[in-house]
């Protein structure tokens, strides 16, 4: 299975590592990492990419409006203003995958201007102007799926059947992502861990993965570092790599062909074991 993202191909025979770069000052984990006194430091956030890529990341993604339960929505300026210098520069000086975290239909469209491959979005494109944007990039979109809204998604999650209900918003976002002219081969679905999911939700997306996508649609994991691992091991965010580790090997063995984390020299030392172990050449 092969995923074309711009001048880049992605192999997703193996699973491929994603490593974030939050482009933000409130970001759950590393927000505010690569801000100095006047604002966004662009030598930061290259330097981070750069270290990334040297540690096996194949895909950096950036974003510029924090998803964290509570977070507060930013203005498309501000967001622009966040993103694209960022993915100007990576597309300027690595030889990497640029993925763009984003909703927001402005923002869609000047990152495949700038560089980007591939477009991440935890509202599955659905504002307004979302679906037309990202088929104007022709380029590959990540759909998550989120059960309301960032500032309140964890205050009373609810579902009949967790697995079924994700199972089934994610096939219509792919219907209507083909009715926009998005290539179904250019489609990957994402569960949406922690988004409007309690830790039992998230078990048992985790363990009927395979059911959530058919087998020629991609799925990307995002677990890392997030509070399911600290609660169900009482661990702070500093204190969470070993579970977040266990997470991405699970993953990766119920079919995840792209994990999205922090920590990438050590995930992609776990998921190259795993694949010796499973998938012997």
């Amino acid at each position: 299975m092969k995923l074309e993202c711009g001048r880049q191909t992605l192999d997703l025979v193996r699973p491929q590592v994603m490593g974030i770069l939050n482009a933000t000052p409130d970001s759950f984990s590393d927000g505010g990492s690569y801000y100095a006194s006047g604002g966004l430091d662009l030598g930061l956030a290259l330097a981070r990419a750069e270290q990334m890529v040297s540690e096996g990341a194949t895909i950096i993604d950036v974003g510029g409006e924090s998803t964290r339960p509570g977070a507060a929505q930013v203005s498309e300026q501000e967001e622009l203003d966040r993103v694209i210098p960022v993915v100007e520069a990576i597309r300027a000086n690595l030889d990497v995958v640029i993925s763009v975290d984003t909703s927001t239909p402005v923002v869609i469209s000047a990152s495949a201007e700038a560089g980007a491959g591939l477009i991440n979005d935890v509202r599955a494109l659905e504002r307004p102007g979302a679906l037309e944007a990202a088929a104007a990039t022709n380029l590959p979109v990540c759909v998550m799926h989120m059960q309301g809204q960032p500032g309140s998604m964890q205050q009373a999650p609810n579902y009949d059947d967790v697995v079924a209900e994700v199972g089934a918003y994610l096939m219509a976002r792919l219907r209507a992502c083909e009715a926009a002219g998005i290539a179904r081969e250019r489609m990957i679905f994402d569960p949406g861990f922690g988004f409007g999911k309690n830790d039992e939700h998230n078990l048992a997306l985790l363990r009927n993965l395979p059911k959530l996508a058919p087998s020629d649609i991609p799925l990307l994991v995002g677990m890392s570092r997030k509070s399911m691992v600290g609660r169900l091991l009482d661990r702070a965010v500093d204190e969470r790599l070993p579970g977040s580790l266990a997470l991405a090997m699970l993953a990766a063995q119920r079919g995840a062909k792209i994990v999205r984390v922090h920590d990438v020299a050590a995930t992609v030392d776990v998921l190259r074991m795993q694949q010796l172990v499973d998938c012997p050449e």
